[in-house]
């Protein structure tokens, strides 16, 4: 088994919201995000989705919700012919200070037994707390652009925070990143 992909969901598989995607409706895929997903796939990396959704605790959206975007989302993966991606998902409020919410490892740890993968594998997100969360958990760190990531870069550069391993515009070429880099 190769490696394991970790994806943060909002701003590196689809579009961003500043409102939250709250809605089917409203996740909108990033161009080639998800043909870039199946060449990871059909590479044999395993793929987790983790994510923040922490407006399940704001009263924002409901845990179905939730649940019915990621329908969608996976309707999108097995039009890409990718099987079921498992979908690891934080619904607290950040007050709440679960291990689940990025940058806690929880998500990671979970799917790590849930689903026996290895030590070790890729972390791809648009903020610094996915970064974060990468380096806690023993990952590489992909930051890209798309989303959140270009603000989240100036802040990483403009608080002197440590930098992700590596920097690139979207999923497709933090993809092209990994395959160069795995034998």
């Amino acid at each position: 088994m190769k490696l394991p992909v970790f994806l943060d969901r909002d701003g590196v598989i689809n579009e961003n919201r500043s409102d939250y995607v709250k809605t089917p409706a409203e996740w909108v895929p990033i161009p080639g995000a998800i043909a870039a997903a199946a060449i990871l796939h059909r590479a044999g990396h395993p793929l987790v989705v983790v994510t923040n959704q922490s407006g399940i605790g704001r009263g924002y959206y409901t845990s179905e919700a939730v649940e019915s975007i990621h329908t969608v989302m996976q309707n999108a993966f097995a039009a890409a012919e990718i099987p079921a991606v498992p979908v690891m998902y934080c619904p607290h409020h950040p007050d709440e200070r679960c291990s689940c919410r990025k940058p806690g490892t929880g998500m990671i740890d979970q799917a790590r037994s849930e689903y026996k993968l290895p030590d070790g594998g890729w972390m791809i997100g648009d903020a610094h707390s996915d970064m974060e969360l990468g380096r806690r958990a023993g990952l590489i760190t992909i930051l890209v652009l798309t989303g959140r990531g270009m603000d989240q870069l100036e802040m990483i550069r403009a608080e002197n925070l440590k930098m992700p391993d590596h920097v690139t515009d979207s999923l497709v070429s933090a993809v092209k990143i990994i395959l160069s880099l795995t034998p």
